[in-house]
């Protein structure tokens, strides 16, 4: 596919606004997914390239975070392995079934995570009790890491909703580790499109570029403003990717609703 310089651009500063939101709160695919779509870029290459970009952008965050100490790299290593395992799936499975039915659950699965962030004890800057161990963890993040091979917006949000919820981390300290895990699944990811012929090459590393330079800047911004930001930032992600899919009148649950009010 050839796009012109000003589709380019546009996409460019989609990547950069992304990377930003991404770095600080997850659901950077709520912006660049749909705008490669709106491109003309057919589903399955735009989560292709999707995932080149972000790559970029989630590799740069990772950097901003562990260089000023936030990441424990052992600790992250086995979820980060199972987040890999899981995104191969994922990705394999989302070039062989219709992706769509995820659309009716996740909106769902994103309003009890603005809930829980609305209503649930205030996430602090240290660390709690976690009520689950390291092989749950594990296990959830094959989970999670199918979902974004398969999918994709969303996931870093609901990593980070994880490690906050069930296993006691700080929300600066899991925003930093999401990068981790989310890196993982999206290398995973992309190996595995990129072994199917999906990404579409110059177009994901011009965003690429975009994407590195607003992952910095999310990073700065989380570590500087920390939980004030990110809190509120979690909710607003996850009010507006369930609005979007909600929207869409092919949504199952969509669908569901209007019959019952029908």
């Amino acid at each position: 596919m050839e796009f012109g310089l000003d589709i380019l651009a546009l996409l460019a500063l989609a990547a950069f606004v992304a990377g930003t939101i991404d770095a600080m709160a997850g659901g950077g695919g709520l912006i660049t997914i749909p705008a490669l779509m709106a491109a003309g870029v057919p589903p399955v290459q735009a989560l292709a390239t999707n995932k080149l970009q972000s790559s970029f952008g989630t590799s740069s965050a990772v950097y901003a975070f562990a260089r000023r100490g936030w990441i424990d790299f052992r600790r992250i290593a086995w979820p980060a392995g199972g987040a890999f395992v899981g995104s191969v799936g994922g990705a394999l499975a989302v070039q062989a079934v219709d992706p769509s039915f995820l659309a009716g659950l996740v909106p769902l699965l994103l309003i009890a995570m603005a809930g829980y962030f609305l209503f649930g004890p205030k996430a602090s800057e240290t660390e709690t009790h976690a009520r689950l161990g390291e092989g749950a963890l594990v296990v959830v993040m094959v989970g999670l890491g199918f979902y974004d091979g398969f999918f994709g917006p969303g996931a870093g949000s609901f990593m980070t909703t994880t490690l906050v919820a069930l296993f006691g981390m700080g929300l600066v300290s899991a925003t930093a580790h999401t990068k981790c895990l989310n890196l993982a699944s999206n290398i995973a990811a992309l190996i595995t499109l990129m072994i199917g012929g999906q990404v579409l090459w110059l177009l994901g590393l011009v965003m690429a570029v975009a994407s590195i330079a607003g992952a910095r800047l999310g990073a700065h911004l989380a570590l500087t403003v920390g939980s004030r930001l990110i809190r509120p930032l979690l909710v607003t992600m996850s009010l507006a990717l369930t609005v979007k899919l909600l929207a869409d009148p092919d949504n199952p649950l969509t669908a569901w609703l209007r019959a019952m009010w029908i």
